[in-house]
Formats: C-alpha cells, structure tokens, sequence
C-alpha cells in the first residue's frame, strides 16, 4: 500500500510538480502563495501540465489498445449479440473508445446502419463521451481512487440502463430513414504493423490535443478564478450541498456548454475545494459530456423528436439520480 501511494502521489497527483511550481510562484514570480493572485497562478500553471502530460501518455497509451478496435471490429463484436449482454457490452466498448459526445454521432449512424439493434447504440452513445480510462485516471489524480472507479461504475450503468429502456420502447420508427437505408461497407479488418500502431497513437495524441487544448485552458482558468477568487459562501449559497436544487440546475446548466471530461475536470476540482456536493460536480461533469448542446443539435438530424427527447429525459434524470445518490453518499469517498 505504501508503494502505490507513492506511485499515486508522484506519477498521477504529481506531488513534484506541485513543488518545482510553487518554487516558480515565489522565486520567480515573487508571489506569495497565499495570496489570491499567487494561489490562482499556481493552480493554473500546475493543472495544465499535469493535465497534458497525463493526457499525452493516456491517450497514447488508449489509443494503442483502440487500434485492436476499429468500428467494423466493434461492430462485428456487437452483431452476435441480444439484450442485457449485448448493452454492458457496447457500454464497456464506449469506455475504450474516447469520444467526445459530437464524435461518437457519426459511429452511432454507422452502428445502426449496420442493423445493430438501437439498445446497444444508445448504450455506446451514452458511454463513449461519459466514461474513458482517460478519464479515470484524471479524476484519481485529482480526487482518488474511489470517486474515480465509482463515477466509471455508475456511467456505465447509466449507459446500460438508458440503452435498455430504449430499447424497450421499441422506437425504431423515429430514426431517420437515410440511416436504416444506408449500407455499411463490410470492410476487411486493416491488419496493422507495429510502425503504423505508433504512427496511429502519436496521430490521436497530436489530435486529441489539438481538440481539447483550448478546452482545457479555459476549464483551468475557470477552476483558478473559483478556487482563489469567488467567496465559498456565495458558490454555497448557489449550488451547495444543502440546497435540492444543486444537482438539477448543475445538470441544467451544464447541457449548453461543450467541452469534454478534460476540460471540465479543474472546474470539478476546484468546486469541490469550495465545499459543493461531490454528487452536484459529477452532474454537471457527466451533462457537459454527455448531453452537450451541439451534440443534441447533430443527433437531432438523425434522430425524430420522440426518440431526441426520451434519449434527453432518460440521461439528465439518470444524471439528477446519480448527483442526489452521491451527495447522500460522498461522506464514504472524501
């Protein structure tokens, strides 16, 4: 236990870098870490190196495991299979295929022009954005361990849970025809060497970073100025713990923005430090992720109303569901 809390410490928490940049703050800067000024600085220049560099090795490390899965893969894996198994398979699928929510629209069309029943690509629609080992591994390092496997848990079972009341519903008829018409190509599997697998990860490294750079810049400066610069007492008094409408206006006000978990974690990490419900963080965490406004805009041009908002109701209620259940329970993770 002792050694993998150091190597928690020092490889995901980074307790050497929390170090060499308060020497910055203060021998260089000539800030006194106290002040708000110096804590703000000191927040942001250590989360958006730990971020990239955990980011960089996640991702290349995902992305390697992900060239064993390309979508024809994943969709002849799904093919053979029915109900229960069928959805905690393509949720666990979702969680080794890092998607943003908007990225996993065009692999939802291609599942399910494939003849995949619509159970199982709701499942994978509703994990690939939610959950990722990426993300798993962030949010150990910034929280622990505990709130890190039980967000993956309950994302997962959100994913299977909402895939299956879909199907249930039996609302094929509300997917638009050109996607139930259109032929997916039965392509060979691409038999890759061991060049263009390190080719095809330093890919996704340089592409991921280039998505979610700006995201991440702005998620950590959000996270700074609540850290050191807005009063506990009026976060509180908005969203905290105590209050019943915490989850759903997190939930709510999370729908319109878009990033994904990367940029949405030093907001976590920072509204957590100001004393909001853990479960109120997670909401508004998973409805920025899952249920981004221009996600729900491309998924609404393949996808008729009905079927958009009992995909939409399904999710936030889950979402509201699992905020409520943290907060009740948050005692047994922090």
């Amino acid at each position: 236990m002792a050694v993998f809390q150091w190597l928690n410490d020092q490889l995901l928490r980074m307790d050497w870098l929390v170090y060499l940049v308060q020497r910055l703050v203060e021998d260089v800067f000539g800030l006194d870490m106290s002040s708000r000024l110096g804590g703000s600085l000191h927040f942001f220049i250590y989360d958006v190196i730990k971020i990239f560099i955990l980011l960089s090795v996640l991702i290349f490390a995902i992305s390697w495991v992900q060239s064993y899965f390309p979508p024809e893969r994943t969709r002849q894996i799904l093919g053979g299979m029915r109900g229960f198994r069928a959805n905690l398979t393509g949720a666990l699928l979702g969680t080794v295929t890092p998607f943003c929510s908007c990225s996993s629209i065009p692999l939802f069309i291609g599942f399910t022009s494939s003849g995949l029943p619509l159970a199982v690509t709701f499942s994978f629609l509703i994990s690939s954005p939610l959950v990722d080992l990426a993300s798993m591994i962030l949010l150990a390092s910034i929280f622990n361990w505990s709130i890190a496997l039980a967000y993956v848990v309950v994302g997962i079972v959100l994913a299977v849970v909402g895939g299956s009341l879909i199907g249930k519903a039996r609302m094929e008829q509300y997917v638009e025809a050109f996607v139930t018409q259109h032929k997916a190509l039965d392509l060979p599997l691409e038999q890759l060497t061991l060049g263009d697998r390190l080719s095809y990860a330093r890919e996704q490294v340089a592409d991921v970073i280039q998505k979610v750079w700006l995201y991440i810049l702005i998620g950590v400066g959000i996270g700074a100025a609540i850290h050191n610069w807005i009063p506990q007492d009026l976060i509180s008094a908005a969203i905290g713990q105590d209050n019943w409408w915490s989850v759903p206006l997190a939930a709510l006000v999370g729908v319109p923005m878009y990033a994904d978990i990367f940029g949405t974690l030093p907001i976590a990490e920072a509204l957590v430090a100001k004393g909001v419900g853990l479960g109120t963080v997670l909401a508004f965490m998973m409805a920025v992720t899952a249920l981004s406004l221009p996600a729900l805009i491309m998924l609404k041009k393949v996808v008729k109303t009905p079927l958009l908002v009992m995909f939409f109701s399904i999710v936030v209620i889950g979402i509201m569901l699992i905020g409520y259940l943290f907060n009740t329970f948050s005692y047994l993770f922090l």
